[in-house]
């Protein structure tokens, strides 16, 4: 809870992202998920790792490489075990019992500034019911709409540091998008966007 000049209270962008978060189903949010000192070492061991520039933005895969034009996934795609930093990481967020399950597909997206990505839902027949996200770098603010570019939108401010999880209607019946702009408005503040880094663990579905 914040305070104004004139002594008004008024909810943090944190406060009011779990408030809005709470209006979807099997949505989680976990803010502070790792230290600053963390997400220092994971961005080092990332930009260490090799990009690819398969989209209008950098990407890295790990476990299984997914197919964005097919929409598929199969053995074939397969190329190699999670490394043992990622690894490390989907342990914690087991241990922590966010998740039942051990992910085994991981992608790392960055998003410089102004870039974003259009509303989508996660592959359905490609991954399990649960997609986890941990945001490093830079804030944005994340729509969640359950019709693509709808006027209705539900709005989260994603800290850097922040383990976002969607389960159940979260996962199945809403896209999720983050806007292409530069600046984001959230709770009548403007923030500056900056490099973003996401990374998404999945369990893969083979058939």
């Amino acid at each position: 809870m914040q305070i104004d000049l004139f002594g008004n209270s008024k909810l943090s962008k944190r406060e009011v992202t779990l408030k809005n978060a709470k209006q979807i189903s099997g949505l989680e949010i976990y803010p502070d998920f790792i230290d600053k000192k963390e997400e220092t070492e994971l961005l080092k061991l990332i930009d260490n790792s090799i990009w690819l520039n398969d989209l209008s933005r950098r990407v890295q895969h790990f476990g299984f490489k997914y197919d964005y034009k097919a929409r598929k996934i199969d053995n074939s795609f397969f190329i190699g075990q999670l490394p043992q930093w990622l690894t490390e990481i989907a342990l914690k967020i087991y241990d922590a019992k966010y998740i039942n399950f051990i992910p085994d597909q991981a992608i790392i997206n960055e998003y410089k500034c102004g870039q974003g990505i259009a509303p989508h839902i996660d592959c359905e027949p490609c991954f399990g019911d649960t997609i986890i996200s941990l945001s490093l770098g830079s804030s944005c603010v994340m729509n969640f709409e359950q019709e693509p570019h709808s006027k209705d939108k539900i709005e989260l401010f994603l800290e850097p540091r922040t383990l976002l999880a969607m389960k159940k209607e979260s996962r199945f019946d809403w896209y999720h998008g983050i806007p292409q702009r530069k600046n984001d408005r959230f709770n009548g503040e403007t923030i500056k966007r900056e490099r973003r880094v996401s990374i998404t663990f999945r369990k893969v579905i083979i058939e």
